[in-house]
């Protein structure tokens, strides 16, 4: 299985100037945040984890050649406008729509901006075409992998926490993005994980996101082999943080690729 970090930051991540009393040094190359997304390959089958507004670019910079499915975590802005980006991803598939699986409120945000492409062929030539799904329980692929689904409190809606499976390998791989408390359910799901991606926007609480410290404190408590910070702000500088973390927990930045 491997990890692609496309990105890992937040609307508020990547400022064009850092505040003196945000320590952010914006030499370091890591500390350049575009929106938080993440493709995944298991067994040969690509995976992308939500479309934000620098999709495009973040496929661009990393190399992303083919997506078989996509999972739209949540209907929020930061995770979503870059769908209508897919547009070669179906041409590649003759066309014929993208399968999208996510949430009731995912689908209807989607269908809300972007009604032109929900249909089973694109209308012409390079256009996108996408049919929601609804996210099960566990995901059964083509390939023998899994991907495991539980709703995460965000706010005052759901995001989709996701367990990846790979058959040939038996790793585990855990997505928990955006949500301020990751549930029973999910750490369960989560355990062992050889693998942890968390939300861990800032140091400061967050009505609707987890702390840097919540996230230490949920990747300790399923006992992940490796896990990550992801949608960072601008308080959160990769040098700084990288040292200040309890193993196994690092931050994560754009272009980082994990092979399980």
């Amino acid at each position: 299985m491997e990890l692609i970090f496309l990105g890992c930051g937040t609307s508020q991540g990547v400022p064009l100037i850092a505040h003196p009393n945000e320590g952010l040094d914006l030499s370091d190359r890591r500390n350049h945040r575009t929106r938080s997304s993440v493709h995944v390959v298991l067994d040969g089958l690509h995976v992308q984890v939500d479309c934000g507004p620098e999709f495009r670019l973040q496929c661009l910079w990393n190399d992303i050649r083919h997506i078989d499915l996509v999972l739209l975590t949540h209907g929020h802005a930061d995770h979503m406008m870059g769908f209508d980006d897919l547009r070669r991803f179906c041409e590649m598939r003759g066309g014929h729509a993208m399968p999208v699986y996510t949430t009731d409120e995912g689908e209807q945000r989607l269908r809300t901006c972007f009604p032109y492409a929900i249909t089973e062929k694109a209308i012409s030539g390079g256009y996108v075409a996408l049919r929601p799904l609804r996210m099960p329980p566990v995901l059964e692929l083509p390939n023998g992998c899994r991907i495991r689904s539980a709703l995460l409190p965000h706010g005052s809606i759901s995001s989709l926490g996701l367990v990846f499976e790979e058959k040939s390998s038996g790793k585990k791989l855990a997505y928990f993005n955006d949500c301020h408390r990751v549930t029973d359910e999910a750490l369960e799901m989560g355990m062992h994980a050889d693998v942890a991606v968390l939300d861990g926007l800032r140091p400061l609480p967050h009505p609707t996101h987890m702390t840097i410290d919540a996230a230490c404190e949920a990747a300790l408590a399923m006992r992940a082999r490796r896990a990550f910070i992801t949608h960072m702000t601008q308080l959160v500088d990769y040098a700084t943080w990288k040292k200040k973390l309890p193993a196994p927990v690092e931050p994560a930045y754009d272009g980082l690729r994990v092979t399980l």
